[in-house]
């Protein structure tokens, strides 16, 4: 066989960080022996894989075909590694947004661990955009995302159901005004998420669309933050039911009931089409059925935090 697989790996780290330097430090390895890997993997097939923009490397159309077989064989190469050291699940990146990282996903990852503790598992939680970009440049196993994603690259799996919320604080005047008109929503300032979320894109589509004249006064990255934000008065917000369970359990927060707006959608499994599934992503997923057992939305799942 001609080609290496450490060149394999070069050329598959020189893709994600598009810079052979980083690619190196990747690899544990020095700058000239990372170019020069690559350099003689183009060699051996007169084939070009990147265009040379100044410093940086950028895929070209046979580097992009290329790259998911690259991402197939190295996966591979790793379960095998798992398999002779006595079967142990290979690595696994999984990429979770915020709403299903915060209550969920790191309940999976830890009792995946628990079970599998010789086992390695990197989370990256980051909003929905995020997520399907790192899972389109093959650096996640597996997403889990709140908001749809139409790439044709993608397989989605349905998870749970999941709806939106308004919300205020308890000493806010909706807080026990029963129904509300949108004309008074219309009046109200709001804390949303941030552009790029499944959350603020629901948000967006339904209860912006309906109130034109809306005053978003504050967008934050985190449901934390903004579940501070508004038990403080600065506003009303709208999140996912799970991220404020607690919260209304409590009474330090309070719904408003919106029945006119239809804030439902769900909740995804995700990962890229031509990415075959790992033995460790398989076993991961089975585990978030698992976790959520006979419950077909967020609405009734069990959660060991919310008695």
């Amino acid at each position: 066989m001609r080609i290496t697989l450490r060149q394999i790996e070069v050329f598959a780290a020189i893709a994600r960080s598009e810079n052979v330097s980083c690619a190196a430090r990747q690899l544990s390895m020095s700058q000239s022996a990372a170019s020069s890997a690559l350099v003689e993997l183009e060699r051996q097939f007169d084939c070009p894989l990147f265009d040379r923009i100044g410093k940086s490397l950028r895929l070209n159309s046979t580097g992009r075909g290329l790259l998911p077989q690259v991402q197939d064989m190295l996966a591979r190469a790793t379960d095998i590694e798992a398999y002779l050291a006595g079967g142990v699940l290979g690595p696994l990146a999984v990429g979770a947004t915020l709403t299903i990282g915060n209550y969920l996903a790191t309940l999976v990852v830890a009792e995946y661990l628990r079970r599998h503790p010789a086992s390695k598992v990197s989370l990256h939680v980051a909003n929905t955009h995020s997520i399907v970009e790192q899972l389109l440049r093959f650096e996640l196993d597996i997403g889990l995302i709140e908001g749809e994603a139409d790439d044709p690259n993608l397989l989605l799996e349905p998870w749970l159901d999941d709806t939106l919320v308004v919300f205020c604080a308890p000493q806010h005047p909706l807080a026990s005004a029963g129904e509300v008109s949108r004309q008074l929503l219309s009046e109200q300032k709001w804390i949303v998420r941030e552009h790029g979320s499944g959350t603020r894109a629901l948000f967006d589509r339904v209860i912006a669309k309906a109130l034109p004249d809306i005053d978003i006064q504050l967008e934050l990255e985190h449901t934390e933050a903004i579940k501070r934000a508004v038990e403080s008065g600065l506003g009303i917000g709208c999140l996912s039911r799970l991220s404020l369970r607690e919260a209304f359990r409590r009474g330090s927060l309070v719904e408003i009931a919106t029945p006119q707006f239809d804030l439902r959608r769900h909740f995804y499994f995700a990962r890229h089409r031509q990415r075959p599934i790992s033995p460790a992503a398989r076993t991961f997923l089975e585990l978030c059925r698992e976790t959520s057992g006979t419950a077909q939305g967020t609405d009734t799942l069990q959660l060991p935090f919310i008695s």
